[in-house]
């Protein structure tokens, strides 16, 4: 079964909240934000411009298991400038195969060089799921026939 549908699709359904930190904010800070809104990765932004992804798995990687320490160390210290990110027009499926390839839990969506939201790995299992619901109630109801055609 196939699914289609695009990141602005996603994106209309689940909300385009962006939270970030900035480049200079202490780690510590940026995992106190990921604890109080329940999230998994920030954005980092500096003068209104993406420059990486800080997220939990680069904290407990570059972090603790390094013994560093999180209320000394920069955000800017332990993010890689390689971003992973897709535009509103992006294919589900296609978001998919970049955080494997890629192995991110996170894609930053860009219009042009403006973030209008994040995508989840949890985002897309949940947006997945849904088409697949509602594909299934279609041909159930086209069975039963109750569908209108």
């Amino acid at each position: 079964m196939e699914v289609t549908g695009t990141v602005e699709a996603l994106l209309s359904g689940k909300g385009r909240d962006v939270y970030g930190v900035s480049p200079d904010s202490t780690v510590f800070d940026a995992i106190e934000q990921l604890a109080d809104r329940n999230i998994g990765a920030l954005l980092v932004m500096e003068d209104g411009r993406l420059i990486g992804v800080f997220s939990e798995r680069d904290y407990t990687r570059k972090v603790a298991l390094a013994g560093r320490n999180s209320r000394e160390t920069r955000v800017r210290e332990i993010i890689t400038g390689r971003i992973v990110s897709v535009e509103p027009s992006t294919p589900v499926p296609e978001c998919m195969r970049l955080m494997i390839e890629n192995r991110v839990r996170h894609l930053p969506v860009l219009d042009g060089e403006q973030v209008v939201g994040v995508v989840s790995i949890g985002d897309l299992v949940n947006f997945i799921m849904n088409a697949q619901a509602a594909t299934i109630e279609q041909l159930h109801s086209y069975i039963s026939g109750g569908y209108p055609g």
